[in-house]
């Protein structure tokens, strides 16, 4: 008995995943580019750098496999 399946197909929660990863991404790119005009480009470059790598660090979770 499979005791991890909450009633969602695997399928969308692998679609999901690929989707998050790309959101986290991109807004840390984003960030990057203070595309959201915040006043100390400091603070926007911490804010992507840690977006990114928490993208990253989804990415490679959804790789290896694990779930919550």
């Amino acid at each position: 008995m499979d005791n991890n399946n909450n009633g969602t197909p695997r399928g969308m929660r692998l679609v999901f995943g690929i989707f998050m990863v790309l959101v986290y991404l991109g807004v840390g790119i984003l960030f990057f580019c203070n595309v959201f005009d915040i006043i100390n480009y400091g603070v926007s470059i911490a804010i992507g750098v840690i977006l990114c790598l928490y993208g990253l660090y989804r990415g490679y979770r959804l790789y290896k496999g694990e779930t919550y």
